[in-house]
C-alpha cells in the first residue's frame, strides 16, 4: 500500500512533458509484450527479444525500420496489433486515451488537457478535446477512403478479395500514419510499375506527414460557408507548413532524378524516372515505403535523401526529423542575417524571437544528436559511412528507408537506433523539456559583454 502511494506520489510529482515520455514508455513496453505473445507469429517462428523491442519502437515511432520480415515473421493477428499499434503511434497516445477516456465517461481535466498539449505540440491547451475529436474523425476518414480504394484495387492482385482488402487495410494505415511498414515483404516494389498504387500511397503519406492542424484548416475551409470562405485566412503556420513541404517535394524530386539519371534511371523510360523520383521525394518527409531498392542509388544520392529525412515532416504530424518550420524558420533567419535584416518576416507577419531561438536550438541539437549516434555506430559496426548515416536520418526522421542493413546491424546499434527513432518522434524541445527543472531566474542581471563571432 505504501510502495503504490510512493509511485503515485512520484507520477503526480512529474511535468506534462515527462509523463508525455513515461506514457510512450509503457506504450513501448505493452507493443512489445503484444508482439511477443505466440499468436502473433507464424507457426515455428520465434524472434529475439532485442528484435520484438525494436519492432515494438519502430511502431510506436511510425518509422517502419525493421530488423526482421514482417510478411515472413508476423501472423494475421499479429499483423492486425502491428496496425493497432501503428495507429496508436501515429494519432498518438493521449489522443487515444483521451478517446477511451470520452468512451468510458470520465471528465477531461487541466492536468490531462496538458498533457494533449504536449503530444500534440499545441501552443495552448484551450480548446483541446475538441482537437482530438477533430484529428480522429479526419484521419479515420482518410485511412477509410484509402482502405476502399487500395483493396478494391487489389483485386486484381490477389485470388480472395478478402486478401486484397487486409492488404488495403493495412496499406492504407501504414502509409497515413507514415509508419513504413509493408506485409508484402518487398514494400511497394511489386507495385513499381503500379501508378495508381504509388498515386494513392502518397496522397496518404502527405495527408500523414503536412501536420494535423493543416488538415483541419483546410477542412475548415472547404465546408464553410461561402460567406465566410471569403473572409477566411489561413495561419501562418499552415501557409509555411504547406509551402516548404511541397518545395522539399519538388526540390527532392529535381534533385534525386538528376544525381542518378545517368546511373540508375539511364535505361528507365520517362515516366518510370518520374514516378521514381517523385515517390522517393515524398516518401522521405517520414512514409518510408519504397518502390525501389535504395540502396541501389549513388552515394550522392543516398546523402541527399538523408539531408531530406533528417528535415523529416511537419509539427503536429505522425512523421519526425527536426520538422519542416524549424528548416525553413533556420533558412529565412540565415538570408536574413545575410542581408543585414533584424527580424523575420513571412507573408506579412512578424515571427517570434522565441520560435527563431526554438528553431536553431532544434535544428542544432539534432546535429549534435545525429552525429553522435552515427560516429558511435561507426565504431561498432564494420559498415560504411553513408549507409550508416542513411539508417540513422532514416531513424530520426521516422521514416523507415534502410539500404538493407538493419537486420546486420548488433545489439547496441539497435538500441541507439531505438533512441533516435524515440527522438524523432517526440521532437527534440519534448526531448530538452525532460531535464528542465522549472528553476525561476533570478531578477538581477550579470553585466553584459561582447564576444567576437566568426
Amino acid at each position: 500500500m505504501f510502495f503504490s502511494k510512493s509511485i503515485f506520489h512520484w507520477i503526480h510529482k512529474l511535468s506534462p512533458v515527462q509523463l508525455i515520455l513515461l506514457f510512450y514508455f509503457i506504450a513501448v513496453l505493452l507493443s512489445s509484450m503484444v508482439l511477443a505473445l505466440p499468436v502473433a507469429h507464424q507457426d515455428g517462428v520465434d524472434i529475439p527479444l532485442i528484435d520484438v523491442l525494436f519492432t515494438a519502437v519502430s511502431a510506436i515511432s511510425v518509422t517502419g525500420l525493421s530488423s526482421i520480415s514482417i510478411a515472413d515473421t508476423f501472423s494475421t493477428t499479429g499483423i492486425v496489433f502491428l496496425a493497432v499499434i501503428l495507429q496508436l503511434g501515429g494519432v498518438g497516445v493521449m489522443a487515444i486515451g483521451t478517446s477511451i477516456w470520452l468512451l468510458i465517461g470520465k471528465k477531461i481535466g487541466l492536468r490531462e488537457r496538458r498533457l494533449i498539449q504536449t503530444d500534440q505540440n499545441q501552443t495552448s491547451f484551450e480548446g483541446m478535446v475538441r482537437l482530438i475529436k477533430q484529428i480522429l474523425l479526419v484521419i479515420l476518414t482518410i485511412e477509410f477512403i484509402g482502405f476502399l480504394i487500395l483493396g478494391t484495387h487489389f483485386l486484381q492482385y490477389y485470388s480472395t478479395a478478402k486478401e486484397a482488402y487486409f492488404h488495403g487495410f493495412f496499406a492504407a494505415i501504414s502509409a497515413t500514419t507514415n509508419g513504413g511498414f509493408d506485409i508484402t515483404g518487398q514494400s511497394l516494389i511489386p507495385y513499381k510499375n503500379d501508378y495508381f498504387v504509388q498515386f494513392i500511397n502518397m496522397l496518404l503519406i502527405i495527408f500523414g506527414a503536412i501536420g494535423y492542424p493543416v488538415l483541419l484548416e483546410v477542412k475548415h475551409f472547404l465546408f464553410a460557408k461561402q460567406e465566410e470562405r471569403k473572409h477566411f485566412r489561413f495561419t501562418l503556420f499552415t501557409k509555411v507548413t504547406t509551402l516548404t513541404f511541397f518545395v522539399l517535394i519538388v526540390v527532392g524530386t529535381i534533385f534525386i532524378m538528376l544525381m542518378d539519371f545517368s546511373k540508375f534511371f539511364a535505361d528507365k523510360s520517362w515516366h518510370e524516372i518520374l514516378f521514381y523520383s517523385l515517390f522517393q521525394s515524398v516518401t522521405t518527409r517520414s512514409g518510408g515505403l519504397a518502390t525501389m531498392d535504395v540502396g541501389e542509388l549513388s552515394v550522392s544520392n543516398q546523402f541527399f535523401m538523408s539531408l531530406l529525412m533528417f528535415i523529416g515532416a511537419s509539427p503536429s504530424s505522425a512523421g519526425g526529423g527536426i520538422r519542416t518550420t524549424t528548416f525553413a524558420l533556420v533558412i529565412i533567419f540565415i538570408i536574413t542575417f545575410a542581408r543585414g535584416g533584424q527580424s523575420i518576416r513571412i507573408f506579412g507577419r512578424e515571427v517570434y524571437n522565441e520560435d527563431l531561438l526554438k528553431a536553431v536550438t532544434v535544428a542544432f541539437m539534432a546535429g549534435i544528436i545525429l552525429i553522435s549516434a552515427v560516429l558511435l555506430m561507426l565504431v561498432i559496426e564494420p559498415i560504411s559511412l553513408i549507409a550508416l548515416l542513411f539508417e540513422a536520418t532514416s531513424a530520426f526522421g521516422t521514416v523507415g528507408l534502410s539500404t538493407g542493413i538493419t537486420g546486420d546491424l548488433s545489439s547496441l546499434s539497435k538500441i541507439i537506433l531505438m533512441i533516435l527513432m524515440f527522438i524523432g518522434r517526440v521532437g527534440i524541445i519534448t526531448f530538452l523539456l525532460i531535464f528542465n527543472t522549472n528553476k525561476k531566474s533570478g531578477k538581477y542581471h550579470y553585466p553584459k559583454e561582447k564576444i567576437i563571432i566568426g
